[in-house]
């Protein structure tokens, strides 16, 4: 059996993409957690992504 983790990340903007992702990722795998996923939960204008959640499992 799996648990997961969620991380919100806004990654729209005028800057355009940003590197929060990465660090997010990387903590989490220093937790033992394993990246699976996103799952968009902010759309904005034309279908441009706003708001992520990452996901991510380890074994219960």
């Amino acid at each position: 059996m799996y648990e997961y983790q969620y991380a919100s990340v806004k990654i729209g903007g005028t800057l355009g993409a940003r590197d929060e992702h990465r660090e997010i990722i990387d903590r989490y795998a220093s937790k033992g957690w394993r990246y699976v996923g996103y799952v968009p939960t902010r759309v904005v204008g034309y279908g441009s992504l706003d708001k992520i959640d990452l996901i991510f499992e380890r074994e219960v």
